[in-house]
């Protein structure tokens, strides 16, 4: 294959959640990817240690997803699904339906893991308004919640520089549950802390505060990622769900991450063995190939919302120009056949003890301060340095990225989650190189 020429001129682009000055000083260019690599625009091969964005889960460039694309953008490329269809639609939201928590088997698509959030927070609304309590309008959040860029979900997440430049235009009427992050009590946990479970009490309050009657829903990750990897405390998540379910509000599990795997199980609901209401996913719902998202509904609210509509009448005002676009969707049912030919959410399970071996092996590395781990997903948290939030982590990532590894790194925290086809000896590269890098960083 030739390569193209780099391209000289790099300021058209205004580069998303990126220090675009700092970027294109010194830019860090992929050209090509293949399995558990990519290739850099100066012929480096980097080992991903983080499935690009957390989402390219059956590794890189797999030909089975290529194939399907290419047959289909030669059969059908586009076909609207606004009173239309096209086979594959109902094809790919079967497929996923099948990986659900058993109820949850109505599929909305859509494109991105923000649209989902958006997705579910409105669905949630249209339920209660359909079933005759439309004074439910307020949404629960948590702090350090991450729920994507639409309005919606920075509303209910919980990251301040998310939230910061739009503060004066976010939704009203939403509230937030502490974050679970407590390292005097969690530092170094494997797994799940055993700490933490009476922070889902908070909800209780929040309830009392502003009366049951008028709250749609509560929204958290199960394991919260972007922020840096938090794992829930052992029994918060049934807490979450057994208040939701005593004061008719909605869970929503965000699964944009946790989906497809990650866990070594389909969802992070089965994982945890707690059923949400609604549950988003995008990422790795396709390998990435195509941007697509999705949300499952249980059937109880897709029937309400659906039955409560005039005849003939669209039930829900909602949608996107591109749900259940043919080449997503496409790539949608060749990846879940893949997950399951090649049983990648098994594959997932086997490596994680191993993995979490090698995550806390760096206990006593230079400047750490933590280590967490869940399934195929780790985070590594370093003492900040003076005056300079951040700067150690970064350092440490394009150290990596030099060094050959690409991880990720949010604050001072920096994250790992690998493709679930990641080899035990790829996985010890990858922490053996951090290990490495973190004794050079100043």
């Amino acid at each position: 294959m030739t390569s193209r020429p780099v391209i000289d001129n790099l300021s058209s682009f205004w580069m998303p959640f990126t220090a675009n000055r700092q970027f294109k000083a010194a830019p860090r260019l992929l050209e090509s990817a293949k399995g558990m690599y990519y290739r850099t625009t100066d012929g480096r091969e980097v080992l991903d240690g983080c499935a690009g964005l957390w989402c390219v889960n059956a590794g890189h460039s797999r030909d089975e997803i290529v194939a399907a694309i290419t047959q289909q953008l030669n059969t059908l490329d586009f076909a609207p699904t606004f009173q239309m269809g096209h086979p594959l639609a109902f094809e790919a939201a079967s497929k996923v339906a099948e990986l659900m928590p058993a109820g949850l088997d109505r599929i909305f698509f859509t494109n991105s893991g923000s649209e989902s959030v958006d997705t579910a927070l409105k669905i949630a609304l249209a339920y209660h308004r359909a079933r005759g309590e439309g004074q439910r309008t307020r949404l629960i959040g948590r702090e350090r919640g991450y729920h994507g860029v639409g309005f919606g979900g920075i509303s209910v997440g919980g990251i301040a520089p998310n939230r910061k430049t739009y503060s004066g235009a976010l939704l009203p009427a939403v509230d937030h549950l502490p974050h679970t992050h407590n390292l005097e009590h969690n530092a170094f946990s494997k797994g799940q802390p055993a700490w933490g479970a009476h922070l889902a009490d908070e909800l209780e309050r929040i309830v009392t505060l502003h009366d049951a009657s008028t709250i749609a829903a509560v929204i958290v990750e199960p394991v919260a990622g972007s922020t840096g990897v938090l794992v829930p405390p052992q029994g918060y998540l049934q807490k979450l769900r057994d208040i939701c379910t005593k004061h008719g509000i909605l869970l929503i599990f965000d699964e944009v991450i946790t989906g497809f795997g990650r866990l070594g199980k389909a969802t992070a609901s089965e994982y945890f063995g707690v059923t949400p209401d609604l549950l988003t996913m995008a990422k790795a719902i396709n390998n990435a190939a195509i941007p697509m998202g999705a949300v499952a509904a249980s059937r109880t609210i897709h029937d309400t919302v659906v039955n409560n509509g005039a005849p003939g009448a669209i039930e829900l005002f909602h949608g996107y120009t591109y749900s259940a676009h043919p080449a997503a969707a496409a790539a949608a049912v060749a990846t879940l056949d893949l997950y399951r030919r090649d049983d990648l959410f098994g594959r997932a399970a086997s490596l994680a003890p191993a993995f979490e071996a090698a995550a806390h092996a760096l206990h006593d590395a230079k400047h750490v301060k933590d280590v967490r781990n869940l399934g195929l997903v780790a985070g590594i948290e370093l003492e900040p340095r003076d005056g300079a939030p951040g700067a150690r982590a970064y350092e440490a990532f394009v150290k990596c990225f030099e060094a050959g590894v690409l991880v990720r790194f949010t604050g001072d925290i920096l994250a790992f989650s690998p493709p679930l086809i990641v080899s035990e000896e790829q996985i010890a590269h990858i922490f053996g190189t951090v290990r490495n890098v973190l004794a050079t960083v100043q």
